[in-house]
């Protein structure tokens, strides 16, 4: 395992922004932390990239350990931050001479490696104006540019296409897809878009409240939970009969109440839905769709991840309850 942890924990005061994470993840691997902002995904990052110390537990990335190692944990990985953090006094292309001589990229390298990831960002024609007149779309193309240029064994992306156009979003998920697989460079992201994670990872982990609610393939995940979503308004004088009758379906999966709307998981919509109807009786509204992330998330913690993020971060919802 190039990822791995063991009841990693990191609380403030009494409160656990991560709550004993137990985590492994294989080498050539795309792994995503899925959830809202707060979660706890941001923190994982940070302990596993050793700018955070845990407060207990234990991790190892690429065989060293996060509070021992840490320096031989800092070579062998790249990360790109939610927050900015390139040079705004130097240029695109002095920003990447300066990580190449931080990562000892050899010299006869660096040029070649800073012609490519200039390329891949649709950088080439700004490369040599200050950063500080880049737009911010720009400022997260080159950070991108600046992780991945060295190469390293592990890709930490907090939120890596935040500010980005959907052709260069693609254009990089392509690069870093192509990079996973042919040199097995692992890749760990954060993320609450909930189809970029579904698209994109091998693995995904729920984060809700600083603990991992689910872990397992996105189509795994949607299969399990999900199959295809029933969304169902019912006559009010029919509601509680209609909703027991629904409950007693051997194909219906998972039944959830929210807004005057019914939520179904169901297996097979196109062949149980003439049967499920004639269980509802008279309905106003009816909307048949595949199940998505979402639709997991939901089921795990029981609101919609749009509902989780309007709530705002982790240590507000922690102290509503």
């Amino acid at each position: 395992m190039v990822i791995k942890t063991e009841g990693l924990t990191k609380k403030y005061g009494k409160i656990a922004a991560l709550d004993d994470l137990n985590l492994e993840v294989e080498e050539g691997e795309i792994f995503g932390l899925l959830g809202p902002n707060g979660a706890g995904k941001t923190t994982i990052i940070s302990m596993l990239c050793t700018i955070l110390k845990p407060t207990s537990g234990r991790a190892w990335v690429n065989g060293f350990d996060i509070v021992k190692e840490s320096s031989k944990v800092r070579k062998s990985i790249g990360i790109v931050f939610q927050q900015p953090s390139v040079d705004d006094l130097l240029t695109g292309r002095e920003n990447l001479a300066m990580h190449n001589l931080l990562f000892g990229v050899p010299r006869e390298l660096r040029k070649q490696r800073i012609d490519e990831v200039l390329s891949l960002v649709n950088l080439e024609k700004r490369a040599d104006d200050l950063v500080n007149t880049y737009s911010g779309g720009m400022r997260r193309r080159l950070e991108l540019a600046r992780g991945i240029m060295h190469h390293p064994k592990i890709l930490f992306l907090d939120e890596p296409t935040l500010g980005l156009d959907p052709q260069t979003r693609e254009h990089i998920w392509e690069y870093i897809q192509n990079l996973a697989e042919k040199e097995c460079m692992t890749v760990m992201l954060t993320t609450h878009y909930m189809e970029e994670a579904e698209q994109l990872c091998d693995r995904v982990a729920i984060i809700d409240y600083g603990k991992i609610v689910a872990l397992d393939p996105p189509q795994i995940l949607k299969s399990q939970i999900v199959g295809d979503v029933v969304k169902l308004k019912l006559k009010q004088e029919q509601k509680n009969p209609a909703i027991q009758r629904i409950r007693e379906l051997d194909y219906v999966k998972n039944v959830k109440e929210k807004d005057g709307m019914l939520y179904l998981s169901i297996e097979d919509a196109g062949r149980h839905l003439q049967d499920l109807l004639t269980h509802t009786g008279q309905i106003d509204f009816v909307e048949v769709r595949r199940g998505t992330l979402s639709d997991v998330f939901l089921h795990y913690t029981g609101r919609e991840i749009r509902e989780a993020e309007a709530e705002g971060g982790y240590w507000e919802r922690v102290m509503k309850k």
